[in-house]
């Protein structure tokens, strides 16, 4: 399940990945916003992150103006790798290097059409794990209040 969230300047792009999800055959959980009304978006990106976090949702995608408030809010979430994307090639090494699990798009600076080829490469990607899980535990680590300083690794390749 894909959870979704945008704000008003970005409700026409989230009917535009709505029917992306339903071309890919992916559910989804709408958390608004649904009107083409000026809104607070950190209401609906915190909505979604939260469903993501818990594991009610799979991953998530976030659009508003430009992307980064969207992220900014999913970021604050324990749990959530958020990635502002403007191209594909960054959205799949996103999921492949950094296991993100929210996606956050701009209306106002990714035409529609590139900004479904992103969503698309990103829900098609996977997790290489390996070398790279270990950067995702520091990660984890800083989140939770710790330190990746104390990270012992023989190599930076591992």
């Amino acid at each position: 399940m894909i959870a979704l969230a945008c704000d008003h300047a970005a409700l026409e792009m989230k009917r535009e990945i709505i029917g992306l999800l339903d071309d890919m055959g992916l559910a989804y959980k709408d958390f608004g916003t649904y009107e083409a009304v000026s809104c607070h978006y950190p209401l609906y990106g915190e909505r979604a992150a939260r469903a993501v976090a818990s594991g009610e949702c799979d991953r998530g995608i976030l659009i508003c103006g430009t992307g980064i408030g969207m992220s900014l809010v999913a970021n604050k979430v324990a749990g959530i790798r958020c990635v502002v994307c403007s191209e594909p090639y960054s959205a799949q090494l996103s999921r492949m290097h950094n296991d993100t699990n929210m996606l956050a798009l701009g209306a106002r600076v990714v035409g529609t059409e590139l900004a479904k080829m992103i969503a698309r490469i990103w829900l098609q990607t996977a997790f290489e794990g390996g070398r790279h899980q270990n950067r995702v535990d520091m990660i984890t680590a800083i989140e939770q209040g710790g330190t990746c300083l104390l990270y012992t690794s023989p190599s930076p390749r591992d």
